[in-house]
C-alpha cells in the first residue's frame, strides 16, 4: 500500500461581501449601521437581506471572539481598516449597532 501523501490545508474561500456603496446607503445619518450576526456559521458573508445587513461568521461567541470577526468582516467589505469601524452597541448580543466612517 502506497503512503499517504501529507494534506494540503485548505484554504478559506473568500467572504461573500456586497459593495459598499450599498452598505453605507444603509447607515443612519450619524454613520451607524444596523447588524443582524450570526456567530458560528459554516461559511463567512454580509448580505443585505429585506433592508438589513445580516453578517454571519465562523467563530463562536465566546470572549468577544465572533464579535472581532464581526467588525474584520465589515470592515473588509467597506475597504478599510477594522479601527475604523466602532462598535457602538450590541457587544453580547446577535443584534448590533456599529458606527463606520464617511465615503472618501
Amino acid at each position: 500500500m502506497p503512503p499517504l501523501a501529507p494534506s494540503s490545508p485548505m484554504a478559506r474561500p473568500k467572504a461573500d461581501l456586497p459593495d459598499a456603496a450599498a452598505l453605507r446607503a444603509l447607515a443612519d445619518g450619524e454613520g451607524r449601521l444596523a447588524l443582524r450576526v450570526t456567530p458560528g456559521a459554516r461559511v463567512e458573508c454580509v448580505a443585505i437581506e429585506g433592508g438589513r445587513v445580516q453578517v454571519k461568521v465562523r467563530c463562536k461567541p465566546e470572549d468577544g471572539k465572533a464579535t472581532a470577526a464581526v467588525i474584520e468582516l465589515v470592515a473588509r467589505a467597506l475597504g478599510v481598516a477594522p479601527s475604523r469601524v466602532e462598535l457602538v452597541r450590541g457587544a453580547t448580543s446577535r443584534d448590533k449597532l456599529v458606527r463606520i466612517p464617511p465615503a472618501a
